[in-house]
């Protein structure tokens, strides 16, 4: 096992003190939050901040922030934050693949700033094309985007090929067709396939993918093994699982969060379904609360620059509550351990954050244990989105693993693989 740490960048300091923590206050527990959705008028607030836990990975009962400064300030400073960071503005050349169901596809290429010539010419007289450039796809997690890639994105930009892609209802990405099946992991990992077919139909693979991400890699294994043991000379598994979701209790003891899943998700699922607009309205106007908790399960660290810490809360923002309802539940049925060995015949890199209370470091381990090979890399002190807090380290063993896959020398941009923010 390996570890590793680094700074995320500078602060914006003035943005940072408007938002202060004065100190910290509980969400209400499982009893209290339903008798509140009973009560009409509250239900709006209530069920907004059950979507910030859920889309978060959380559950009631977590310890959160609270602000000192009024809300209109607290507006102001995220309006700055918006206006400073340049997080998630990397754009590349876009395309639309076509799932199974006929939902559009949104992904991006970003093609080396040089494409590989052949040595001597020989390929070009005898009539053939020179070998095609290995290509890094990169999967997100459950209610984010491709921007959540964004320092990996600009560390890599101009000298490896890369894709970048939303999946199904996320993002750029269009919403199922009327009539498809319900969401699962084996479906997202259909889609992966179809945005391989399209954006990279040819050529060695490296594939990455971040948490739900890393679980559409591992499905598209499943169903696709030749397509690993003929294309794929590499692959990461970032802060994922390979199964037993069910058991997690995103840092509550295990009996609050039995009670959670019985008493709590199933009325605020259903409520993000059918009154979506009452709920995202709920949830805009509890967006202090909704920020706490994302900064509470997002990252390991209170040290956080505050761009990216808004950056974060903008991602998931950016998720209707109606797809974070119809998303979960996939979670559940997750099963892919037998899948991992595909990737025993190349290198593997698995990296999750010690302090990741989402899917905890034991899942990694057990990946890592399924592929003796595999680097497994824990950062201390990170959380569950260890890409945007830790991106230097992440960089690192990336450019690494590119390495061991044959990618060849990749010219890093920015400090450390990722550490600085443009692009």
């Amino acid at each position: 096992m390996s570890e590793g740490g680094d700074s995320t960048g500078a602060r914006a300091a003035g943005a940072a003190g408007a938002t202060a923590a004065a100190g910290a206050t509980a969400v209400a527990g499982a009893t209290a939050a339903a008798s509140a959705w009973r009560r009409g008028a509250g239900a709006a607030g209530v069920a907004g901040a059950a979507v910030g836990i859920v889309a978060a990975g959380a559950a009631v009962g977590v310890a959160v922030e609270r602000l000192t400064v009024g809300r209109g300030m607290r507006r102001k400073a995220r309006l700055a934050l918006d206006a400073s960071g340049p997080y998630g503005t990397l754009r590349g050349t876009p395309g639309i693949a076509i799932a199974e169901d006929g939902t559009e596809l949104y992904y991006e290429v970003d093609e080396p700033a040089e494409p590989e010539q052949p040595g001597n010419g020989r390929s070009r007289l005898f009539g053939r094309r020179p070998a095609p450039a290995v290509t890094v796809v990169f999967s997100h997690g459950y209610c984010l985007n491709q921007d959540s890639w964004h320092f990996q994105r600009a560390a890599l930009r101009g000298s490896v090929r890369t894709v970048f892609w939303d999946q199904r209802s996320h993002g750029r990405s269009g919403r199922a067709k009327s009539g498809s099946e319900a969401v699962s992991i084996d479906l997202l990992g259909r889609d992966l396939k179809a945005v391989i077919d399209a954006a990279a139909p040819e050529g060695p693979l490296v594939l990455v993918g971040h948490s739900m991400g890393g679980m559409t890699t591992m499905a598209l294994a499943a169903q696709f093994p030749e397509l690993i043991a003929e294309r794929v000379v590499g692959a990461a598994f970032l802060s994922t699982s390979s199964g037993k979701l069910s058991e997690a209790t995103y840092g509550l003891p295990a009996a609050g969060m039995t009670l959670v899943r019985r008493a709590i998700f199933p009325g605020a699922f259903k409520l993000m379904a059918t009154q979506t607009e009452l709920v995202e309205r709920g949830r805009r106007a509890t967006a202090d609360l909704f920020a706490g908790i994302i900064r509470r399960y997002s990252f390991g660290s209170k040290d956080v620059d505050p761009a990216v810490a808004r950056f974060a809360e903008r991602l998931l923002e950016g998720t209707s509550v109606d797809v974070v309802a119809a998303f979960y539940p996939a979670f559940d049925g997750h099963d892919k351990a037998a899948a991992l060995a595909a990737f025993g015949h190349v290198p593997v890199l698995v990296l999750t954050g010690e302090k990741d209370l989402v899917i905890p470091s034991g899942h990694s381990e057990v990946i890592a244990a399924a592929l003796p090979d595999a680097e497994l890399v824990v950062v201390p002190g990170a959380g569950h989105m260890v890409m945007l807090e830790q991106p230097a380290t992440v960089g690192t063993h990336l450019a690494a693993l590119l390495a061991a896959a044959g990618v060849g020398e990749v010219r890093q941009r920015g400090r450390a693989a990722g550490a600085q923010p443009g692009g």
